[in-house]
Formats: C-alpha cells, sequence, structure tokens
C-alpha cells in the first residue's frame, strides 16, 4: 500500500478524532421496528424513518417471503439487459399512481435517482437553483450534470425570485428542493415555489423521500399536502422510509421525462434491477399506506404529543408537523451528553452536531413512527425530563 496515502489518511483521522470524534457505526438486533436490540439492551427506537410501521409489518413480510421463493434473491442484471421482472412495472404503475404523476422509474435508492436524473435532463446552457439545506444527493446530482450551478439561502423564496429574473437567458431555470428537509423536520414553501416556477417558467424538481407515504391525506406527499397536485414536474422518493423501508428510489413525472431517465440515467442503466422480493414488499407497502389513511392519522397524533411534551419540559423544538422532531441542544457535546443519557434510560435517539449540521446547531433528531405504543412516547418524554439534569450541569 502506498505509505504516503496511507500517512495522509492516518493524519487526517487523527485530526477528525480529535475534532469531532469519529463515527461508530451501531450494530442493532431483530426487525426495524419501534424497538431495537443494541448491545444486548431492548430501546425504544426514535432513530429511524419507519414512519408508517411498515418495516415489520406481517403483509409486507408474507409478501417479500413468498417473492423469495418465486422469483429468487436477485436478477444479476441490470434492467436494460435482462434484470426487469413484472413486479419492476407493477410497482413503478403503483408509484405513479400514489404521487399522481404518469410514470416513474425504479433506481436502487433515491440517492441512485438524484445522482442520475440532472445529467439525464440537463445541458450547459440550462442553470440549477438549488435551496442551501438540500440533501447531499441533490447537490452530488446537480454537480454531476453539465448545468450551471446556484444555491439560494434556504426557503428564500425572495433570493431565489431574483436569481430566476436574472437567468433569463438559460434554455431552462430548473428549481431543485426537498419536500421535507431532513435535518430540521421543517417542508419546503412549495406554494411559493410553484408560483415563481410558473412566473418564470422554471422546471419544479422535488425530492420527496421524508414526505412520500407520511404528507397528504392519501399519502401522495408535500404537493398533495398544499393542494397542489400536478404541480410539481419532477419528482424523486424513495421505498426506504415509510414505504416498507426495504430499498429503492424512483424518478416520477411525465412520460417523456421518464422515457428519457430510462434512455439516459446511468445509475438506472449500468445497476442491478432492484431484488424482486424487495420490489414486491413495496408494492405491498403502497397498497397498506394508500389504504389505511389511520396510519398517517396516527402517526401525526403521536408526533404532535411528543412534540407537546418536550416543550412542555423546556426543551427547544424547532416548529413544524413532520414526524421528524429536531431538539435543539446548542453548544458543544451537550446533545452527545443528553443523547446517551436517554440511551441509558432506553431511548435511542441520536445527536447531530457538525459537519451534519452548523456549528451551533446542534441537536438530537426524535424521529416518530405509528408503530409506537402511547407508553413508549411516555417513556420517551420520562427520559427527557430525566436526561435534563445533563442540561442542569452544563
Amino acid at each position: 500500500m502506498n505509505a504516503a496515502l496511507l500517512q495522509r489518511l492516518r493524519t487526517e483521522l487523527d485530526d477528525r478524532r480529535a475534532r469531532t470524534g469519529l463515527r461508530r457505526d451501531l450494530v442493532v438486533s431483530g426487525p426495524q421496528g419501534p424497538v431495537l436490540g443494541v448491545d444486548g439492551e431492548t430501546l425504544v427506537n426514535f432513530a429511524a424513518n419507519d414512519y408508517l410501521g411498515l418495516a415489520a409489518d406481517p403483509e409486507v413480510l408474507d409478501a417479500a417471503q413468498q417473492a423469495l421463493r418465486e422469483l429468487g434473491l436477485g436478477v444479476t442484471a441490470g434492467r436494460v439487459l435482462c434484470g426487469t421482472r413484472e413486479v419492476h412495472g407493477r410497482l413503478e404503475a403503483a408509484i405513479a399512481e400514489l404521487v399522481g404523476a404518469e410514470d416513474a422509474a425504479l433506481h436502487g435508492s433515491c440517492f441512485d435517482a438524484n445522482l442520475g436524473v440532472f445529467d439525464a435532463l440537463l445541458g450547459p446552457d440550462d442553470v440549477v437553483f438549488s435551496d442551501a439545506l438540500n440533501h447531499a444527493s441533490l447537490i452530488d446530482g446537480i454537480r454531476l450534470a453539465p448545468a450551471r450551478r446556484r444555491v439560494f439561502p434556504h426557503a428564500d423564496l425572495d433570493e431565489l425570485e431574483r436569481g430566476l429574473a436574472g437567468a433569463a437567458d438559460a434554455r431552462h431555470r430548473v428549481v431543485v428542493t426537498d419536500g421535507v428537509f431532513s435535518m430540521d423536520g421543517d417542508i419546503a414553501p412549495l406554494p411559493g415555489l410553484c408560483e415563481l416556477a410558473r412566473r418564470y417558467d422554471a422546471v419544479l424538481v422535488v425530492d420527496d423521500s421524508h414526505a412520500t407515504g407520511v404528507l397528504g391525506a392519501t399519502g401522495a406527499g408535500t404537493a398533495e399536502h398544499f393542494g397542489l397536485a400536478g404541480r410539481v414536474d419532477v419528482l424523486t422518493g424513495t421505498l426506504g422510509k415509510a414505504l416498507g423501508g426495504g430499498a429503492g428510489g424512483f424518478v416520477a413525472g411525465s412520460r417523456a421525462v421518464v422515457s428519457t431517465v430510462r434512455q439516459v440515467s446511468r445509475p438506472y442503466v449500468f445497476t442491478n434491477a432492484m431484488a424482486p422480493a424487495l420490489a414486491v414488499a413495496a408494492l405491498t407497502a403502497i397498497g397498506i399506506a394508500r389504504r389505511r389513511p389511520d396510519l398517517r392519522e396516527r402517526l401525526a397524533a403521536n408526533t404532535a404529543w411528543l412534540r407537546g411534551a418536550l416543550r412542555d419540559l423546556g426543551y427547544e423544538v424547532l416548529p413544524g408537523e413532520h414526524p421528524i422532531i429536531p431538539v435543539m441542544l446548542r453548544g458543544g457535546s451537550l446533545a452527545r451528553d443528553v443523547s446517551a443519557a436517554l440511551r441509558r434510560d432506553g431511548v435511542l435517539a441520536f445527536a447531530l452536531a457538525h459537519p451534519v449540521v452548523p456549528a451551533g446547531a446542534e441537536r438530537i433528531r426524535v424521529q416518530v413512527s405509528a408503530a409506537h405504543t402511547p407508553a413508549q412516547l411516555e417513556l420517551a418524554a420520562a427520559a427527557f425530563a430525566r436526561a435534563r439534569a445533563v442540561l442542569a450541569a452544563a
């Protein structure tokens, strides 16, 4: 191994260890759900994106097991070779129907979808306007495209409008945003974005990963939440959160957009197709999400209760209605210390610090599920109450 490379990496790792510590993957046991096994303990899980509680749903698991027996483990080929199975088409049709699009193209993940969609659709004569807090996959996907790039301050519609007005020479002006921002849990100002897109003939692209299945009367996402169905030009999303949590992502939109993605998107063309059992599981989860609005109602009630309880305890909770609840514990190791105290009390919720969030904006991100019971929510609130001793000692 090259000695110079090894020395540089060791030096950089030592520096990172001294500044922020090194991340260590948490090894858990048992199925994903409202509780997890960690190091021999059973913890109430507020660290996952299993918003509807479908990751271990018996109907989803039974469907996947049957598909595994009938269709095998994987396909060992891409979609453009012999990797496409009938279930892939049915899943794409179900996704399109769920989000109100003409068509959808499956990818291995939403990260893959975001990496491929911009390069597939845009060229050097186009300009992309990206929200400053967009997900890393959007940032990377935009960088891979030959289009010009502009970043506007988070949710700043005035600054975005100035940018759009100043880019009249572009072939296409493209506005890109998360539907729900994963660190803050806030929802994009979609009505204003739609109006600006209409006024400046811009293309609107939304990554709805944290909203699909969660927001809107039928779980169609951010656009349905605001009554703006059909106003988003290109939608990307994931099957790895509310919709069963298995794997997979998608690009949805008009047939022309999706057909172009199928022809040109490198992650679509050059990656093995989604395992059939996972596709069946996701298809089953979509069916459950559509026919059971009570899951979203329970999720909303659980979220409102825990948000209120944490505020009543005196914690700074960023405003919102999404089941991502950021509990702000600004400065130093405070968030990490409170997270450790919660774990000692049987609650798993992660601290987030720089560079994941800005320095001075450290927090614990609490993620609520429809599968959480009242007793589990009360346990979390009690753990946060006892963790105030950590704050008092700071």
